[in-house]
């Protein structure tokens, strides 16, 4: 007895020494599906016997891809996986060897999405997307004062089924235009289409005067407010700003969708 416990708790220790030998680390890829499979290269380890890689998981279950092999694929695309589902990849290995995935990208989400409508009212610019390639930020823009500026922005749901959003607007007299787009990876941004919305065109337009230290607008509206060096000093929505904290001179205005100027002189 007292001889077979410690050759038994040696060849426990043997035996785990090589398990951890074999799963000595590990790559961990995280992403979304986007339809391709990764390519993976597969060199021997160290002593030239085997091959590096001992096993792949996919969402934590072992894969049925040949790994045996100096390179091979890890066939997603078998998996059933849906557009834009999250994935996660461990690649196991032995230690003192490296593998390569030679295309991890294939895993982030891409700008890939559609826009089944987008129309825009008085208040909201509302929209359904398709075929999200995984969760983007979406950037909604607005044509005003003869530019596309950034008016908000949030996270999509990334999936390919038809997706409602709703971004409150603040339009201005005449046409209004708005879009929205998502960029991915490559840094190449993804445009929807324009949705377009004019006012009534009994609306009458907007006006503007200094009194006393304070710009007076004929209505609420969208205002931007610059010095003489194209600084942004005074921003907001509203019928009226207090400029008295603003050093004197010439300030350009931009509100609704006019430009003016005023000059403070006090």
């Amino acid at each position: 007895m007292y001889i077979i416990r410690p050759l038994l708790f040696s060849s426990f220790l043997w035996i785990s020494a090589i398990i951890n030998q074999l799963h000595a680390a590990e790559i961990v890829l995280e992403g979304s599906f986007q339809g391709k499979n990764l390519y993976v290269l597969n060199p021997f380890d160290r002593n030239g016997e085997s091959f590096c890689i001992t096993e792949v998981l996919v969402n934590e279950v072992p894969t049925k891809d040949e790994i045996h092999s100096s390179s091979f694929e890890i066939d997603l695309i078998a998996l059933s996986f849906k557009q834009g589902e999250k994935v996660f990849v461990k690649i196991r290995h032995v230690d003192g060897c490296l593998p390569k995935v030679l295309n991890p990208e294939a895993l982030k989400p891409r700008a890939s999405f559609e826009t089944a409508t987008i129309k825009a009212d008085e208040k909201n610019l509302k929209f359904v997307t398709r075929n999200e390639g995984g969760a983007l930020l979406f950037t909604v823009e607005e044509f005003r004062w003869n530019n596309w500026r950034k008016i908000g922005e949030f996270m999509g749901k990334g999936v390919p089924e038809l997706t409602e959003y709703n971004q409150p607007i603040n339009i201005h007299v005449g046409l209004n235009k708005f879009r929205v787009s998502q960029t991915d990876y490559t840094n190449k941004p993804k445009y929807s289409s324009i949705a377009q919305f004019r006012t009534n065109i009994n609306v009458p337009e907007v006006t503007m005067k200094l009194d006393k230290g304070v710009v007076k607008f004929s209505v609420e509206t969208v205002y931007e407010i610059y010095d003489g060096f194209a600084n942004k000093v005074k921003s907001g929505v509203g019928n009226q700003v207090d400029i008295s904290d603003l050093a004197k001179g010439a300030y350009h205005v931009y509100y609704d969708d006019k430009t003016g100027e005023i000059v403070k002189n006090k």
